[in-house]
């Protein structure tokens, strides 16, 4: 049963509500008791618990996500509105909250994992691989990451501030991108989930997301994942004084841009600009990541499978390519056993984990990690090859125009992502 079976409820000619799915079950027990009927459109219903009385967590809107831009919005009526409450978005992948207090964001919360405070401080710099292991064995009931980071003298309570800061900036930047999925306002802040009080000005959280939402697609087009690996072009120098200088100066032709980010403690998207920058120059030159095992195999495929099907969601074609992947998978005779219990998900990705498991029982011996990499590369490129039509012949969401020039782009970053996957690299 997919995730959209597993929500499913149906009502009968009778009016009586029945859950279908898992998911339906357990969230309408949940809300056992009277519910009173809210106004909506003829394709919603919403109800409300009625006991027991509250003035509490007054729900005020709620709604569907499918292009860019909407929660942006949002956030910008939450900061000029004043609001206070909640805005809790889910994605196919995860559920970010935003807390505002009289219009600033105080807090937010993510189920990503690379949005997690431990990987934050891992991402800039922070704390070592070791170390967050450490701080995680630390934590208890009453003790947090931040905290447990601080008392092992890791990092200083001044430092733990500012990257709490990026933490939750990071969450905020990441939920204005969100394309596809669900959103709901509540007035109400728990403060239970608010692990670390800030004030961020929303204004100011606006203007950094719309650059990134700007620049992202750019830099994609050049650096396509944090996994490349950076190499100066021989005789190529800087001066001392030049933007990026430092930047250059750590290039070495082994170190990946996330490990340069963490080096710096610039984080991956200053350092994503920068090695942008550094190519426009031709000071550098990129080359694809190298992958080690399969969960390295698989994080590739995933962001390739995952920017395909986001792609053609955009002009309306996911359904028709998700369709045919499923056909490719059980003709094949391979794909229907490879991805037992891993995926694929909504978003087309798998658990790595599960398939390090599997691939392990498929092939076994030393060519496991070489065919999971060949079968990987056949499925992603058959995806590209059936939507590469719906992005070159369809009209796109922004604007109504024509997305040849998308369909040009996406098949380029594609390529480059699953170059190291490729039998004969």
């Amino acid at each position: 049963m997919d995730e959209h079976q597993e929500e499913l409820v149906r009502i009968d000619t009778t009016g009586t509500a029945h859950p279908v799915g898992r998911t339906a079950s357990r969230e309408m027990r949940q809300r056992k008791g009277s519910l009173r009927l809210l106004p909506s459109p003829p394709q919603t219903l919403v109800m409300r618990v009625t006991e027991p009385a509250t003035d509490g967590d007054l729900f005020w809107l709620s709604g569907e996500i499918s292009k860019p831009g909407v929660i942006w919005d949002l956030i910008g009526v939450a900061g000029q509105g004043k609001w206070d409450g909640e805005l809790v978005v889910h994605d196919p992948s995860c559920r970010r909250s935003l807390f505002f207090e009289r219009g600033a964001l105080v807090g937010a919360s993510s189920g990503a994992e690379r949005e997690r405070l431990g990987e934050v401080l891992y991402q800039y710099g922070a704390l070592s691989e070791r170390q967050v292991t450490a701080v995680a064995s630390a934590v208890t009931g009453e003790t947090r990451f931040g905290e447990a980071a601080v008392g092992l003298g890791y990092l200083s309570r001044e430092k733990l501030f500012e990257l709490i800061g990026r933490q939750v900036e990071e969450i905020a930047y990441a939920t204005m991108l969100v394309s596809e999925g669900t959103f709901y306002f509540v007035d109400h802040v728990d403060e239970a989930r608010l692990a670390y009080r800030l004030n961020l000005n929303v204004a100011s959280v606006l203007m950094e997301g719309v650059r990134r939402m700007d620049e992202l697609e750019l830099f994609r087009a050049r650096v396509p994942s944090a996994l490349h690996v950076p190499e100066p072009v021989p005789g190529a120098a800087l001066p001392e004084d030049h933007e990026h200088w430092a930047v250059f100066e750590v290039i070495d032709g082994t170190l990946t841009v996330d490990d340069i980010g963490r080096f710096l403690g610039t984080g991956q998207f200053e350092t994503t600009r920068a090695i942008f920058q550094l190519l426009q120059s031709g000071a550098i030159v990129l080359r694809p990541p190298r992958p080690t095992g399969a969960q390295a195999i698989v994080a590739l495929f995933n962001q390739a499978i995952s920017l395909i099907l986001n792609k053609v969601d955009e002009v309306g074609g996911g359904q028709e390519v998700r369709g045919q992947l499923a056909s490719f998978a059980t003709a094949s005779g391979v794909y229907d056993q490879l991805f037992r219990d891993a995926g694929p998900a909504l978003n087309g990705t798998l658990d790595g984990d599960k398939i390090a498991e599997t691939i392990d029982l498929l092939v076994g011996g030393g060519n496991s990690v070489a065919m999971l990499g060949q079968w990987l590369f056949e499925y992603a490129s058959f995806a590209m090859f059936i939507a590469e039509p719906l992005l070159r012949l369809r009209p796109g969401t922004a604007g109504g125009s024509a997305a040849g020039p998308q369909s040009a782009a996406v098949s380029r970053t594609v390529a480059e992502l699953l170059a190291p996957l490729a039998p004969d690299s």
